[in-house]
């Protein structure tokens, strides 16, 4: 593509062109994978500054530098961009040069706390049982009409982002369903891409090691919002606080769902197990394979979006009735001796004080539940004492161990999390450093008909030590003691 046209869409302050017309054959933010012909975007990080790799991207071929402040030594035969803000332009230059393929497609973004993962998997899967091509942006896993790639990150990058849009396009795909985090809100990664809808599920404590307070927190969310176009449509849940804010500014066409309010789209529980619910949406009743009230808010938001996207809500319920929980979300195994154990992805104080609160209202006195904790390291520590409380107020015990402890020391972030609790609290309370051992003494405290709560990691099949991924992954451990 020619620089001319790969600029058409962003403000500069200065361009520097070298005596040759500059055709550029790819675009990237990381200097290590830079290759002869592309253009090199140096961004400000929060880890590092993309002004310091200028000199290696361009030893590897870069022909053009998007970058805040020109370098004093210049190649005469590179182009050089200079604008105010090297990050916001990146999803711009990223949807030009891969042709705009949200235009394309119908684009829904899920932001929120908790439920971003349930809810777009769910409309991937209801939307391909419903014969349509489609594409999906998640924590867990990346799909391209049903063929599998890994994710890294919740949000991709700008150019990772409408990379794999354009590979979606290119497959014939429809609809596309995308996670949309905080971070890439802040970090403007959705920059310059269509939506034709978005939803916002809730907004509790996360983060506060990026954003600092709540208030910056919800403000990213936010301006998901106020950002989409006219002819789009955003779908909030009036059960948070925050939901009417989140709308405040939309242009487009606002709906809402609710268990508790008048709203457009409702629910009615008439029965509920640990294995799945019978509920009426709108005066319509199905059962699901989904538990718990959080649940309820997750499958109204779904059925919400098919149904503003066009589809019957006869055939939407019809085909909710048929999906499966998403993988390490409330996903239940059992023993042979009657224990069932229940793994979360549950991270922050209300997805734990949720799925608890769940469980307690299926068992309704009737069996134990026993949770396995831990904290992420090198994230947000003020919600370590909080996580703990939560446990130990919905658990008949509690095992505080690892989580993903990065680079701080385990036993330092359960002290964190022990610093919540009072003395008669801490009676209910074993640490256990090594999460398998955790695990294994959870199962042998259990007794038929009690629960056990691994909550934490769900998905995730690893164990991060010190920069090391080490294979882990919850569901195994729990089988392996199980079967033994």
């Amino acid at each position: 593509m020619r620089l001319s046209d790969l600029l058409r869409e962003i403000q500069y302050s200065r361009l520097v062109l070298p005596k040759e017309e500059v055709e550029v054959l790819g675009v990237n933010i990381d200097s290590r994978i830079v290759q002869n012909g592309d253009m090199f975007i140096a961004v400000r990080g929060t880890q590092t500054d993309g002004h310091a790799y200028i000199a290696s991207a361009e030893e590897k071929g870069a022909v053009a530098i998007v970058c805040e402040n020109i370098p004093e030594k210049q190649n005469p035969n590179v182009a050089y961009i200079v604008v105010p803000d090297a990050q916001a332009v990146t999803g711009k230059i990223a949807t030009t040069f891969y042709g705009n393929p949200s235009s394309t497609l119908k684009l829904v973004g899920v932001t929120g706390t908790n439920g971003k993962t349930t809810i777009a998997t769910l409309l991937y899967k209801l939307f391909m049982a419903m014969g349509h091509r489609c594409g999906l942006l998640s924590t867990v896993c990346n799909y391209i009409n049903g063929k599998a790639y890994p994710s890294t990150h919740t949000t991709p990058d700008a150019i990772s982002l409408n990379r794999m849009l354009a590979e979606m396009v290119e497959a014939g795909c429809e609809y596309a369903f995308m996670e949309v985090s905080s971070h890439a809100l802040a970090q403007e990664r959705v920059g310059g891409l269509e939506f034709a809808g978005a939803i916002f599920t809730n907004l509790t404590r996360d983060h506060m090691d990026f954003h600092e307070t709540m208030e910056n927190y919800l403000k990213a969310k936010k301006s998901f919002f106020d950002n989409l176009p006219r002819n789009s449509f955003a779908i909030t849940n009036l059960d948070d606080k925050n939901g009417p804010v989140m709308v405040q500014n939309c242009r487009g066409d606002v709906k809402n769902y609710s268990t508790r309010t008048i709203c457009d789209y409702k629910a009615r529980i008439i029965e509920t197990h640990l294995d799945g619910m019978i509920l009426e949406f709108n005066n319509r009743e199905f059962s699901t394979l989904l538990t718990g009230r959080f649940n309820i808010s997750n499958l109204l938001a779904i059925y919400a979006t098919a149904v503003e996207l066009g589809k019957e809500p006869e055939e939407v319920l019809r085909v909710m009735s048929t999906l499966k929980p998403v993988s390490g979300r409330f996903e239940t195994l059992r023993s042979p001796e009657g224990v069932s154990a229940i793994v979360d992805y549950a991270h922050t104080p209300d997805a734990l004080k949720n799925v608890l609160g769940t469980i307690n209202e299926v068992l309704r006195g009737c069996g134990n539940v026993i949770t396995v904790v831990g904290a992420g390291g090198n994230r947000d520590k003020g919600k370590r004492p909080i996580m703990a409380v939560e446990a130990v107020k919905g658990s008949s015990r509690v095992i505080l161990t690892s989580d993903n402890p990065r680079n701080e020391e385990p036993q330092d972030i359960i002290n964190d999390m022990l610093e919540g609790l009072n003395d008669e609290q801490k009676k209910r309370v074993i640490s256990i450093v090594d999460r398998k051992e955790a695990i294994r003494t959870a199962c042998a405290l259990a007794q038929k008909g009690d629960v056990i709560l691994v909550a934490g990691k769900g998905h995730e099949d690893y164990q991060e030590i010190k920069g090391v991924k080490h294979h882990f992954d919850d569901k195994e451990i729990i089988k392996e003691i199980f079967n033994a």
